[in-house]
């Protein structure tokens, strides 16, 4: 196995494919790092053995190191018979750990053995999802997000902002300087909270008025709302020199609630 880094600020992902080195895997493997993760490479000792010795060591790393989840590749090799050596291992990694997430790898998106894949990726009763090999790092891990369904301690809503839930400090960080914006704390921090892990989880989703209300006081709780995220608006705003629009960052949906959208830079 080797350790990319020794980051462990969420868990740690396993990595089964006979390219690890490839510039897409390598850029894989750091943008899981850049959100905190730990990758580890599954490399057999003599590099021209494929699926058998693969799926033994993927079994004895998953053993040992007990991954958050696995990235694990469809095909090894290039012979025709080594296309989808990798359903092999899934089969024998959800037999022995029915639970743990899988993100299939695969240069199968399309053409006439997609079906195939697909297939044989998504008929175990356990948590296997599928995703093009040339789909971007960042889809590549928010796929993974969405597998492992778990939320981290920190977490970066795009380039210049960073929430440390344990801490409930909000961050924001611009050339390579990070500054505490202390005006965020208490039941603003909580809204902001609940919006940041409802996006990391699934972009894009709106938090309902009904969720972030309970953070709210007076006899108006929509419009105490209202105020409160204008103010979260207004604080992050000052560190950043910036004025935010309605349409900035956090956006309201009319009669349904909010939704968080990172600052493009």
């Amino acid at each position: 196995m080797v350790p990319m880094s020794d980051s462990r600020g969420q868990g740690k992902i396993l990595i089964v494919d006979d390219e690890w080195e490839s510039p897409i895997v390598v850029a894989v493997r750091r943008k899981l790092e850049s959100e905190g993760w730990r990758t580890l490479a599954v490399e057999p000792e003599a590099p021209w053995l494929l699926a058998d010795e693969f799926e033994t060591e993927a079994l004895y790393a998953i053993e040992e190191e007990q991954p958050d989840g696995v990235l694990l590749d469809v095909r090894f090799g290039e012979h025709k018979d080594d296309r989808f050596k990798g359903l092999g291992i899934l089969r024998k990694i959800t037999e022995r750990y029915p639970k743990l997430p899988v993100l299939m790898f695969t240069q199968y998106a399309q053409g006439p053995d997609r079906e195939t894949a697909v297939r044989g990726s998504l008929k175990w009763d356990a948590p296997v999802d599928f995703i093009d090999k040339l789909a971007s790092p960042e889809e590549v891990v928010l796929r993974l997000r969405r597998l492992i369904g778990n939320t981290p301690q920190v977490i970066s809503i795009g380039s210049l902002i960073k929430l440390d839930i344990g801490a409930k400090l909000v961050y924001v960080e611009v050339d390579d300087e990070s500054t505490m914006v202390n005006e965020i704390q208490g039941m603003k921090f909580e809204i902001l909270r609940e919006l940041a892990t409802t996006w990391y989880r699934s972009p894009g989703e709106l938090v309902p008025f009904s969720k972030l209300e309970r953070y709210s006081e007076g006899e108006d709780a929509r419009a105490s709302l209202r105020v409160r995220i204008r103010e979260i608006k207004d604080s992050l705003g000052a560190v950043l020199d910036m004025r935010f629009g309605a349409g900035d960052f956090i956006i309201n949906v009319r009669d349904q609630g909010y939704r968080l959208v990172p600052l493009k830079v």
